[in-house]
């Protein structure tokens, strides 16, 4: 059933210009990097990390250059550009990471983080930490986007903040940007 619901909506899909990446007010130079024991970019995220229903749910480890000295925080935002509706899927949604680490071990966007200062949004459902890949079967490939924006202020939110107020509190204040996609696929 869910195969011909995927087969069906094949060709829907929120795209890259719905990431916040493409938001005119997160725009800022793409000076430091991100990457993942795990995959490497554009490549296939490991069954691991798939979504809870099929896999362990474990966020991967993810890594990152520097980011400029006027950083005062990080925020994780990932995303499935390719779900079936107008706004992509939120797969985590982090604030609160400090621009000194070099990076997070898997498993750490669990809720709560075994890091101490990291914060998760609300995501689909609700729900608040790590949300794996989950596409509906025979959709076709997925993209997940990594994006790590530095910020040049603390985010002052609520406890269960969104991922639009989130965003809207980002607004130009973002002064580099990294990015990490991986893909997965139910066929």
């Amino acid at each position: 059933m869910l195969s011909l619901l995927g087969r069906a909506l094949r060709n829907r899909r929120a795209g890259q210009r719905a990431l916040a990446w493409a938001r005119p007010g997160l725009q800022a130079p793409e000076i430091f990097s991100v990457t993942s024991s795990a995959f490497e970019h554009e490549a296939q995220i490991p069954e691991a990390h798939r979504g809870r229903l099929l896999g362990d749910n474990i966020s991967p480890a993810l890594a990152w250059t520097p980011p400029p000295a006027v950083a005062v925080e990080l925020i994780l935002v990932v995303q499935d550009a390719d779900a079936p509706g107008a706004s992509p899927a939120t797969h985590a949604l982090t604030i609160g990471i400090d621009p000194a680490l070099s990076g997070i071990p898997e498993n750490g966007l669990s809720h709560p983080s075994p890091i101490p200062g990291l914060r998760h949004g609300r995501g689909p459902f609700g729900r608040r930490g790590w949300a794996g890949p989950l596409p509906l079967p025979s959709h076709g490939p997925h993209t997940y986007a990594f994006q790590l924006f530095a910020v040049d202020r603390r985010l002052d939110l609520p406890e269960s903040f969104t991922l639009e107020a989130a965003l809207n509190a980002m607004e130009n204040r973002v002064v580099a940007r990294a990015r990490l996609d991986g893909t997965f696929e139910i066929r």
